[in-house]
């Protein structure tokens, strides 16, 4: 039986899911605590320093800055900074995390509940086969590398500093590939693709942009808002088959695969190649899975136990998680869900406690 429980929720991971979810639980009026092993907060956003937000091009920094205020700025949060939970006692409504902080420095905090907001790695082209050049050719990049250049304003040769005039995308790289044993879609890197394509095209309007795709996956209104519009307002050019090699041509790099429309090879030089790269989970989901006995689904992200109808709640009673440490998520279902996850913690210790 439940004991009549702290009314304090600890969440664990500070980027969207979980700003959002330590806002929702401090606006129904219990006490967030926030736990971040990085010294800032707003997550891979923050972190990777991206530009713009998919679907909307809205500024990243800007974005993320407003919903880390509202988080610093709410007198039922606390935020711990260079924090990490390293161990877990007890049960739902009676936890006692251990935490490690600055220097060291260990605390234990009492909740009656927790959620686990850790986030994705994006995937490292160069870990497996190698077949795109990543760690031999420089001006092979991934979306992460691209976005940083757009924080800047330019789009730009890593090898000589040169705007391209032909520029690529290659999809599903790390994603849906049972070779290397990540065997789901990552939701997101086609929009992503999409987006990074229009940006291109408005930094650089005579520069040719190509997307090599499997399955062009543009979800919801992703289709209207980033698809059509870089096919027909920005006349990207997209060519449904598969890379199977890049190689160094001179100063240029040589793009290898296969039409898979046409059913014929192809081969196209290009100046700039970007991979899009997808979604892992991170060391941090791995490990707070291991600190709170939580299991992972086939995938390897943390388990869930209400399939599509609940998304957030784990076999482990009072541990909820939210964002992609569940799986790939874009910004969309991040924020909804890290709501959905303080709404059901703070739900099951105000019952319990009635």
């Amino acid at each position: 039986m439940m004991l009549v429980p702290n009314e304090t929720v600890v969440v664990i991971g500070g980027g969207p899911a979980g700003l959002q979810a330590a806002r929702s639980v401090a606006d129904l009026g219990a006490r967030a605590v926030l736990v971040e092993k990085r010294g800032f907060l707003g997550g891979t956003p923050i972190a990777q320093r991206y530009a713009a937000l998919t679907p909307d091009l809205r500024d990243a920094e800007t974005a993320m800055r407003e919903m880390i205020d509202a988080v610093e700025r709410h007198p039922l949060v606390e935020v711990r900074l260079n924090a990490e939970v390293t161990a877990c006692e007890g049960t739902a409504g009676d936890f006692r995390l251990k935490v490690s902080g600055p220097d060291g420095k260990e605390e234990v905090l009492p909740a009656g509940a927790v959620i686990v907001a850790t986030g994705f790695e994006h995937f490292d082209p160069g870990r497996e086969r190698q077949v795109f050049s990543y760690y031999e050719l420089d001006d092979v990049i991934t979306l992460v590398d691209a976005e940083a250049m757009f924080k800047e304003g330019k789009i730009v040769r890593p090898s000589d500093g040169r705007v391209p005039e032909r520029v690529c995308f290659i999809q599903c790289v790390g994603s849906r590939d049972r070779g290397i044993g990540n065997q789901w879609c990552s939701k997101v890197c086609c929009g992503i693709a999409c987006k990074q394509a229009i940006e291109i095209k408005k930094l650089s309007p005579g520069t040719k942009v190509f997307v090599f795709y499997i399955d062009l996956r543009a979800f919801g209104f992703w289709e209207d808002e980033l698809y059509w519009k870089a096919q027909e307002e920005y006349k990207v050019n997209f060519i449904r088959g598969v890379v199977t090699e890049v190689l160094k041509k001179g100063d240029r790099l040589l793009v290898k695969g296969e039409d898979t429309t046409m059913g014929r090879p192809v081969e196209i030089e290009m100046d700039l190649v970007i991979l899009s790269v997808g979604m892992e989970p991170s060391e941090g989901t791995k490990a707070m899975a291991k600190v709170l006995g939580l299991p992972l689904e086939s995938h390897g992200f943390i388990a869930t136990k209400g399939g599509p109808l609940d998304t957030v709640s784990t076999p482990v009673e009072g541990v909820f998680v939210a964002g992609a440490a569940s799986g790939p998520r874009d910004l969309e279902d991040s924020v909804s869900q890290g709501g959905l996850a303080a709404a059901k913690a703070v739900a099951m210790l105000r019952q319990a406690k009635v």
